[in-house]
């Protein structure tokens, strides 16, 4: 009896478990898939049509060429690569120099330092931004690309973190013995320790990149001009007070989505191997 109970039990959770996978993959695809309808759709069918209707044809590409157009796509997409370019190379130079200070130097205050870290990452960062705004248009830095990079360069609190993994798991006598052979700490630091960060810096720029390339906030209120506008806010082009042009913007969000697909794709396994390697002390 208590046999068939347990087997009960065991049924019923197995059941219950599939369902919730098969409701979160459908969370998931359902509006991926309307998106990738709705793109290939004409004004007619995305006027009078559902939204899960099929398009009739998957080879009317009138609303990819519109949303490359009228948003000026190219334009967006060469801001964003140069605002990513800078504020990774900058972001990882920074993370990982804080991460080396705080990790292999005692200090007073290094201990107050990490717990204001910490704290920082707990402020939300919409309600700082009256303060950075005001800072922001004091400085002469709104409506300019290089501002909008400082701002995105600000501490990265996760890939600090994630540098200070990677240091604990490094040993002290590569330093000792670098510092033995004359190495002074900043060849210690950009010629023994960086190159062995690989998989930590491959893990922050995937998880930065990712998070430069949709932000969108940030460059709605620091770049106001449409010519330096990022991907991110190209596609409000075709939203108004009258309506908004969903057949194009989805065309648009499949454009943005190819080239962050693409380089997950390529990357993945240094993602996962740096995140892996990062969680694990040695």
């Amino acid at each position: 009896m208590i046999q068939l109970k347990k087997s009960f039990l065991g049924t019923v959770f197995d059941v219950l478990k599939y369902v919730m996978l098969t409701l979160a993959s459908l969370i998931a695809v359902i509006p991926v898939a309307v998106c990738v309808f709705t793109a290939f759709k004409t004004e007619e069918e995305y006027t009078h049509g559902s939204v899960l209707e099929l398009p009739k044809s998957f080879a009317y590409l009138e609303n990819f060429k519109e949303a490359i157009v009228k948003a000026n796509m190219l334009q967006c997409f060469l801001n964003t690569i140069l605002v990513l370019i800078v504020v990774l190379v900058c972001s990882v130079f920074i993370s990982a120099m804080l991460a080396y200070v705080l990790n292999r130097f005692t200090f007073p205050g290094r201990n107050m330092i990490e717990s204001l870290f910490l704290f920082a990452s707990l402020l939300p960062g919409i309600a700082m931004q009256v303060t950075i705004y005001q800072i922001m248009y004091s400085l002469g830095l709104i409506n300019h690309l290089y501002g909008y990079m400082i701002v995105l360069m600000g501490t990265d609190i996760i890939s600090i973190y994630l540098f200070l993994q990677f240091f604990e798991n490094l040993p002290v006598s590569l330093d000792e013995s670098a510092t033995m052979d004359g190495c002074t700490y900043f060849g210690v630091f950009f010629r023994i320790l960086f190159p062995l960060l690989k998989p930590a810096i491959m893990t922050t720029v995937v998880l930065k990149g990712v998070s430069v390339y949709n932000e969108y906030y940030a460059s709605n209120l620091y770049l106001q001009r449409p010519e330096l506008r990022t991907i991110s806010t190209a596609l409000y082009t075709f939203t108004g007070p009258y309506g908004s042009k969903y057949n194009y913007i989805c065309a648009g969000v499949l454009i943005t989505i190819i080239p962050l697909l693409v380089f997950f794709l390529i990357f993945q396994k240094q993602v996962y191997s740096g995140m892996a390697a990062g969680a694990v002390k040695g």
